[in-house]
């Protein structure tokens, strides 16, 4: 994963455990697409200020998915309910063209509907 997105997901995760000002950095800079100098003339610090805050809360960030791995395991969770939709699509798939039971019909729509909705979370 690149680091700009890398960063992005774990601000979705981990950005309330950081101070206000360096959520706001990070967002200003990944999300807004800010330059250091740009967000420097708008706080009213330096350059190389705002790079020491990116930089400490980028991480401080990386530390706590070390620690926690939130992000990771939300996107093991995710592969899974994929493979789970993409499983339920063969059976049904297999169920039209062979067998026509409506009991595994239902089911692989119950399936995928309860994949749908988890994903979504």
């Amino acid at each position: 994963m690149a680091k700009n997105l890398e960063v992005t997901v774990l601000l979705d995760f981990y950005g309330e455990m950081l101070t206000e000002k360096q959520r706001s950095f990070l967002e200003y800079y990944y999300d807004d697409d800010l330059s250091l100098s740009e967000i420097a003339e708008n706080e009213g610090i330096t350059r190389q200020g705002v790079r020491d805050a990116i930089k400490r809360a980028e991480a401080q960030l990386f530390d706590m998915e070390n620690k926690l791995k939130l992000a990771a395991r939300f996107e093991e969770q995710r592969k899974g309910l994929d493979e789970i939709s993409e499983c339920a699509n063969l059976i049904f798939e297999q169920n039209m063209r062979f067998g026509l039971s409506r009991e595994i019909n239902d089911a692989t729509v119950h399936i995928r509907a309860i994949a749908a909705s988890l994903s979504e979370i």
